[in-house]
């Protein structure tokens, strides 16, 4: 039997013990007084998260992947987090994958029991061909579901990265995880509901991870997201401004360098403030492993 009174997220909040007494206005006011704890709560663990992003990034420049790993509300952030990458960042689905306990029909519902097999989180993996060269970021607010902890220990015997996500103190996945990522957030506005604060606090240290990995590999230029995909009229546009923000030039200049950079960004960036060509600039940015800024310095730019 587990006793949920030792998880922090399962706890009674006093500060909400009446909230159902409360107009709409003082409900919302108290929940928001309850979210303003999340972010100091991240602040905490900063270089914790920090070590993890150097982790990741130094596992995916020699050609590894990182997979998020979680049930219910923790699985459904790492899929959203995962599924956010290639649009922003161009990069290929299979470089940043989330998995949940139940697969695909569970993003939509539960699938009661699927979170309490560990045998479950090993097989999720083996189909995926996890690897030594791979990252595992196991996310469980309570630090303690089954499907979590198989999961990081078939990682760990494989020699993989490993990285837990919880936010309740002494989480049992921390037990299979080079680096533990604790945002202690504590009880819930509504008891045990841990896809409010824990779940945001499990966004943000998601957000800082993958958008932390993808700065440090030179997906962004500034605070401009050079590599983004041009699947659509939006990111089409946004490409136009993010070339026409990085150079100063015109939108018909920043047209015409995406059309000779083939809709790729960065690339155009480099065309237009270099003066060269397709080809040039492939060659500056293969030799600065896709870093735009250090390409634009061998070019004698910048």
């Amino acid at each position: 039997m587990i006793d949920l009174q030792k998880l922090s997220t399962e706890r009674r909040n006093p500060a909400t013990a009446h909230i159902d007494e409360l107009s709409t206005l003082s409900m919302l006011q108290v929940i928001n007084e309850e979210d303003k704890k999340v972010a100091l709560a991240v602040e905490k663990i900063l270089p914790e998260v920090a070590k993890a992003v150097d982790v990741i990034t130094d596992r995916l420049s020699k050609g590894g992947r990182l997979f998020y790993m979680g049930a219910g509300t923790s699985g459904r952030l790492g899929i959203l987090d995962a599924s956010e990458c290639p649009p922003t960042y161009g990069v290929e689905p299979e470089l940043v994958q989330g998995l949940i306990a139940g697969g695909i029909p569970a993003i939509f519902k539960a699938q009661e029991g699927a979170e309490d097999s560990p045998e479950l989180g090993q097989k999720d993996l083996r189909e995926k061909d996890f690897s030594a060269k791979d990252v595992l970021v196991g996310i469980a607010a309570s630090g303690r579901t089954p499907y979590v902890i198989g999961g990081l220990q078939y990682a760990k015997d494989v020699g993989a990265a490993t990285i837990a996500l919880a936010c309740s103190p002494e989480p049992a996945i921390g037990d299979f995880a080079d680096i533990v990522l604790v945002p202690v957030t504590g009880a819930e506005v509504v008891t045990g509901s841990t896809r409010m604060k824990a779940g945001t606090a499990q966004k943000l240290v998601l957000n800082m991870l993958s958008t932390g990995t993808m700065i440090k590999l030179g997906k962004v230029y500034g605070n401009l997201m050079v590599d983004v995909k041009t699947s659509n009229k939006k990111l089409e546009e946004r490409a136009r401004r993010i070339v026409m923000e990085a150079t100063g030039c015109s939108r018909e200049e920043s047209i015409a360098a995406l059309m000779e950079a083939q809709g790729n960004a960065k690339l155009a960036i480099f065309i237009h403030l270099t003066g060269t060509d397709f080809a040039t600039g492939q060659e500056y940015l293969g030799k600065a492993h896709g870093h735009l800024g250090a390409a634009l310095q061998q070019r004698g730019v910048g």
